[in-house]
């Protein structure tokens, strides 16, 4: 059956187009302005347009007899985008052949593009976003070319993977989190004594941990016996039992990163009534204190060793020895002698 093109109404309106085309009444300004003499820029500056759009709207849409007309200017624009228009990898061509020679030895969309440029600086035909490719590649692996697809791209993957905004990375945790940001400047300056920064070292395969505990003032360390696992309820129980053993004015706060051993975070609280306050992603130095603490007790607990071999007594051990050093930054004075002034003065 033949279809019949149905002609457009010359007096409806046109359909909007975004704002980032220029407009008929633009491009009229355009035509009046350069009328008047004024240059590009003066131009680009009363429409509030970047000097490249005006350029490229007279380089490209005036007439080699008439000069730039509105009118025809609009339509030439409009049939340029016209929909739906043909990819540019769909069909035969010197393009086309370039970019599946490269990916076939496993250059990457972004390669190709860029090595295009300098390889043929006079043909712009040559020329190909990494995106044009990619979707050519995925659009290609809905239409059941996965193989072929895996073999182009390193990923392996026949479909784009979205990628979350971290501003809007949802809690790993049941219970909400209290970020860092929104720790007390009390708490940042270490003007006041009982708030604590903690983490785990792991041994062999990941199999056994200890917890590690550094308050931030004084510099003082606790170490936290985690018999048989470091799981949520285990890390929890251990947490409590050790900072039960502080005076409630050293039971301040907790900062630790978001590792899934803390998923208790909020029984903790309720029992010592000490807040948490989670790092940010991959962010060790907000936990500078204990992060630096970690690195001297693995004198004593190397990488790759079994932990759980360890009981209280040698963590208490271990702790001691650490609290007994004299620190650069207490001048010279012992974690242990810092604990024990705010003890004897509070």
């Amino acid at each position: 059956m033949r279809t019949v093109q149905i002609p457009r109404d010359p007096s409806a309106p046109l359909r909007p187009i975004n704002a980032r085309f220029l407009s008929l009444p633009e491009r009229e300004m355009i035509q009046d302005l350069r009328a008047g003499g004024s240059s590009m820029r003066e131009i680009a500056t009363a429409l509030n347009r970047p000097v490249s759009t005006i350029s490229r709207e007279l380089a490209r849409n005036t007439d080699p007899v008439l000069g730039y007309l509105p009118h025809g200017a609009d339509r030439k624009a409009a049939s340029r985008r016209a929909r739906p228009k043909t990819a540019k990898l769909r069909g035969q061509g010197s393009l086309r052949d370039y970019v599946q020679t490269k990916l076939a030895i496993r250059w990457s969309p972004e390669q190709i593009s860029r090595t295009l440029v300098d390889e043929f600086p006079d043909e712009p035909e040559m020329r190909v976003s990494q995106e044009t490719i990619y979707q050519a590649l995925y659009f290609q692996a809905r239409g059941g070319l996965k193989r072929e697809v895996q073999t182009a791209l390193r990923t392996g993957r026949t479909r784009r993977k979205p990628h979350k905004d971290p501003a809007q990375r949802a809690s790993r945790f049941a219970d909400p989190m209290i970020m860092i940001s929104d720790r007390p400047a009390e708490i940042e300056d270490r003007a006041v004594p009982g708030h604590w920064e903690g983490d785990l070292i792991t041994g062999a395969h990941n199999q056994s941990a200890i917890g590690t505990l550094v308050e931030r003032t004084t510099r003082y360390v606790m170490l936290v016996h985690l018999p048989g696992d470091h799981t949520a309820e285990t890390v929890r129980d251990g947490l409590i039992k050790t900072m039960s053993t502080l005076p409630a004015h050293l039971r301040g706060s907790l900062t630790w990163d978001q590792g899934s051993e803390m998923a208790g975070h909020k029984a903790f609280t309720m029992a010592t009534d000490m807040q948490v306050y989670f790092c940010d992603p991959a962010s060790p130095w907000q936990r500078g204190s204990n992060e630096n603490t970690n690195g001297l007790l693995r004198q004593y607990f190397p990488k790759g060793t079994d932990l759980s071999v360890y009981g209280p007594e040698d963590l208490e051990h271990v702790a001691q020895e650490l609290n007994g050093r004299p620190r650069k930054t207490l001048d010279w004075k012992t974690p242990a002698e810092r604990l024990r002034d705010l003890l004897l003065t509070t």
